[in-house]
């Protein structure tokens, strides 16, 4: 083989062309020792708190402890890879998600890397995990309603569009439940839903996606999942991957919908990550900053005001209490942050009453302000009536002797429990909710027998989709959100005469 002259001067002026005169300079450090997903490395003397690190291996982790000689690490996977004396690499820059239309429909990890089967994932932008909640002349007050589907939430503790209404119970009382229902509800309403899994089984979030999926769900839906079988810093950064993904929508103007299930397993898997970084424990062994973890988070929900695109992002945070116990550390953090809480109550799930939402504890900080003017009317006094009858309850058990006032309210709260069952994935559309409550506030159900109820509802809700009655008045509701002299009229002349021939087929019902 002859090389040519003028070959090898043609192969170093490209060389000389493309030289760069430009030192590449990366920071290094040396791993000291690593264990239980935790890293320690010496060296990094000009590391930033929350930065991304690389290892020999392409593992990354976080930076967390910053101390005089070395730095904590936490590791995002596994550490079989990362040995001692190993270098660990600067990247530069803090953890960020990728965010954008692209993730919508889609199941990401707590890093935004898709782990539904579905290809990669062509990103927008990328977002820091962790940015600075909206300012206080950023936003405005909650005042458009974030409809459930679900008449006892709707009616009695409503949540509005930047709300932060935390879900909270024992485990079994259909707390999940509540969250996908609410998702399911968000089809054709313009919201983007993003539910954040933490530290659930596998088995959980694959039927919860097959149930979005079933109802439609899943095109406007973003599912973040840090499974039980993930390392604590996975699943601890997960519910703030989450936000920021919905913050990148929540800036362009659009109402967003992210539910955190469950905040007691993020604060669980915080502790074990603090103590394994030797943090020193607190109250419980969590470490002193536990409440500034959740504080933080929700926080970054708001309703923003018109300058700044008006958009918003509501957030439903679920938390798991233990036999009930609301006044525990978690729980009593949590409440005192959000801006209402959803209570549900085991005995009632297991006496068959779902939702099994308790009318006394739970409660809206933000009320009407969140409804549309028509649910207002009719739920305004719902939630005293209900709660009335639950105290009459517990006394009428003990004698039987009661007075007719006391036996028209019994009745009455009978028929109101009833009218607030609800089977899951079956959310209702606020007027037909307004219907059916304006039915049963105005005594036009006290004729129908408590254990027709049901069927009375099922038939009622056919009638307001065929009659053409039925439909005009369902119609003026939805388009105006009142309900005001004529169509109060029309509606209760449409409940009259549907629970008139309602009664005709049951002949032996009645009072």
């Amino acid at each position: 083989m002859q090389l040519k002259p003028e070959e090898i001067t043609k192969v170093i002026r490209s060389q000389i062309k493309y030289y760069e005169n430009a030192i590449q300079q990366n920071e290094t450090g040396t791993v000291l020792m690593v264990g239980d997903g935790i890293a320690r490395a010496s060296g990094l003397v000009n590391c930033m708190a929350g930065e991304l690190l690389e290892f020999e291996d392409g593992s990354y982790g976080m930076a967390q402890n910053l101390e005089e000689n070395s730095v904590s690490i936490v590791l995002f996977g596994d550490d079989t890879g990362i040995g001692e004396g190993q270098t660990v690499k600067r990247t530069g820059k803090v953890v960020s998600v990728p965010a954008g239309d692209a993730l919508i429909g889609r199941v990401v990890n707590a890093l935004g890397q898709p782990i539904d089967g579905a290809g990669p994932i062509k990103a927008e932008e990328y977002r820091a995990i962790e940015s600075p909640a909206p300012g206080i002349c950023e936003r405005k007050s909650v005042n458009q309603p974030l409809q459930t589907g679900i008449k006892a939430i709707d009616s009695m503790v409503p949540i509005g569009r930047g709300q932060r209404e935390l879900i909270i119970g024992d485990r079994q009382t259909g707390k999940t439940t509540i969250a996908a229902d609410t998702i399911i509800n968000q089809k054709g309403e313009d919201v983007i839903c993003i539910y954040v899994a933490i530290g659930q089984k596998r088995s959980t979030v694959a039927s919860l996606v097959e149930t979005l999926s079933k109802n439609g769900a899943m095109d406007y839906t973003i599912v973040v999942a840090a499974t039980a079988s993930e390392a604590s810093p996975l699943q601890y950064i997960a519910p703030y991957s989450g936000c920021a993904m919905g913050e990148y929508f929540m800036y362009k103007g659009k109402d967003v919908l992210i539910i955190y299930d469950d905040l007691s397993k993020h604060a669980v898997a915080y502790r074990a990550l603090s103590l394994l970084i030797r943090r020193p424990p607190g109250r419980e062994a969590y470490p002193g900053d536990v409440f500034y973890l959740h504080s933080r988070l929700l926080e970054r929900a708001a309703k923003l005001d018109d300058a700044h695109g008006g958009g918003s992002m509501t957030a439903l945070p679920i938390i798991e209490t233990q036999a009930g116990d609301v006044s525990a550390y978690i729980p009593t953090n949590v409440i005192s942050i959000t801006d209402g809480q959803i209570y549900l109550e085991t005995e009632l799930f297991h006496s068959g009453i779902m939702p099994a939402v308790n009318p006394g504890i739970s409660v809206s900080r933000v009320g009407g302000n969140a409804q549309i003017k028509a649910m207002k009317k009719v739920a305004g006094t719902l939630k005293l009536v209900y709660s009335q009858y639950r105290e009459l309850q517990s006394f009428a058990q003990f004698g039987s002797d009661l007075d007719a006032d006391t036996k028209a309210r019994l009745d009455q709260g009978a028929r109101i429990v009833e009218v607030l069952k609800q089977g899951r994935n079956a959310p209702v559309p606020v007027e037909k909710q307004v219907a059916v409550l304006y039915a049963v506030t105005k005594g036009i159900l006290s004729r129908v027998a408590v254990e027709d109820v049901k069927e009375y509802e099922a038939g009622l809700f056919t009638s307001l989709d065929n009659d053409a009655e039925g439909v005009a008045v369902m119609q003026k509701i939805r388009s105006s959100g009142k309900l005001e002299g004529e169509t109060e009229e029309e509606l209760k002349k449409v409940l009259e005469q549907y629970t008139e021939s309602f009664l005709d087929t049951k002949p032996t019902t009645g009072k």
